[in-house]
């Protein structure tokens, strides 16, 4: 325990499709890869658990894997949460001091976020971050740090993501019986966002778009804050399971196809390219023109696309995203889907590829990787931030300040 509070930082990243455990090392040169492991993800699905055995066997092999390479245990780790059950919401409130000006203190500060996030939540969600937008000091918008200045009213403007507890907790519940506390949780996006997102791009306004294997979610930055959270209820494996039904082959080998063969856009496969397609039971494998993937896979691309953009929409935040769209995970690796994207939304569009940590192996350096690196980031910048020294600094990771630097 010693050595993870004061040295090194741990991740796990409980996907659909994989389980990521990722360990870092803090030195006086900054951060430094140490260990990572990955295993095949059982009992999880479209980021919630449904089979706990199954989910705290492959969080086990992460993490063993994780602890060979790094030569240290992995007792403590920051936990990642994603799913469809996240939502945002948007909210503000604030304290009047009186008649006469007075300097805005820490407390003053907490008690205007209090005020703000004291809104009605239905019982089974849970408050996984406070995000400050903007404070406002006597009707002055766009103030950042409102600490040290004067004024008679303080108000503050606050993006709430929410989850529920029981998903939640199934994901605490699974990795604290893997034999690792969990010090805290964090929506994945907003961590990844810390690995593949720039700074002008979050103060120009740009959307970034988790694609995993069971939802793609989305944060929104605007004017370096987050505006918007949501959850997009289509993933990489919906494009497998098309591809499955559609070729009549097994699950697994349609992933392999997916990988090897698959296009978003079918004009850009060439003409006559055939494939082996395996078939179900003990009938034969088929030689199928390649361009069929293609045909099955870009209608659902198309559907992505679109309800990236009606999501960006309906929040209110499609015209402010000038920097466009960043796609991360494993599902942006689809060729042609970057294409598309920028057809449907009229927008810049880019894959992220992660900011590497110093002597990581090259082939973590994927945006598949991204969530887990950025989580390595966000727990350290978090860290850092605070100037916490002991061994109570992550009961603190989600407190409410601390902003993205350049």
């Amino acid at each position: 325990m010693a050595n993870q509070h004061g040295h090194f930082l741990n991740v796990i990243d409980v996907g659909s499709a994989k389980t990521c455990a990722l360990v870092a090392e803090i030195t006086e040169n900054g951060l430094r890869y140490r260990g990572h492991g990955v295993a095949e993800s059982r009992g999880t699905r479209k980021g919630v658990i449904v089979d706990l055995e199954k989910a705290v066997s492959s969080i086990q092999k992460a993490v063993e894997s994780a602890e060979d390479r790094a030569g240290a245990p992995v007792e403590h780790a920051l936990v990642g949460v994603a799913g469809s059950h996240v939502r945002g919401i948007n909210t503000h409130g604030g304290i009047t001091f009186g008649n006469r000006p007075r300097e805005i203190a820490h407390e003053e500060i907490r008690m205007a976020v209090d005020k703000a996030r004291a809104i009605s939540l239905p019982a089974d969600r849970e408050i996984l971050h406070l995000l400050p937008q903007e404070f406002i000091l006597d009707e002055q918008s766009g103030v950042h740090d409102p600490l040290g200045m004067m004024a008679t009213r303080l108000e503050v403007r606050v993006h709430m993501v929410t989850s529920a507890s029981s998903a939640t907790q199934n994901v605490v519940t699974a990795v604290n019986r893997a034999g690792v506390h969990v010090d805290d949780t964090v929506f994945e996006p907003l961590a990844c966002a810390d690995a593949v997102l720039r700074s002008d791009e979050r103060d120009l306004g740009v959307c970034l778009a988790d694609i995993g294997a069971g939802s793609t979610e989305l944060v929104i930055f605007c004017q370096g804050a987050v505006a918007y959270t949501g959850v997009i209820p289509i993933g990489g494996d919906h494009f497998t399971s098309d591809l499955s039904v559609g070729l009549c082959t097994p699950v697994n080998e349609a992933e392999k196809l997916k990988k090897l063969y698959g296009n978003a856009i079918v004009t850009l496969i060439p003409e006559g390219n055939e494939v082996e397609v395996p078939s179900v039971g003990d009938r034969p494998s088929r030689l199928l023109t390649q361009r069929l993937l293609g045909e099955i896979l870009e209608p659902r691309a198309r559907e992505l696309c679109e309800m990236l953009r009606e999501s960006m929409r309906q929040s209110g935040m499609f015209e402010a995203c000038l920097a466009g769209l960043v796609l991360s995970g494993g599902g942006s690796r689809l060729p042609g889907l970057l294409d598309i994207a920028e057809s449907v939304l009229r927008k810049p569009v880019r894959i992220a590829w992660p900011v590497p940590l110093a002597k990581m192996p090259v082939e973590l350096a994927e945006p598949e990787f991204a969530a887990a690196l950025g989580m390595i980031y966000y727990g350290h910048r978090a860290r850092v931030a605070r100037g916490i020294q002991d061994d109570r600094w992550s009961s603190r990771l989600k407190a409410m300040f601390v902003r993205k630097g350049a």
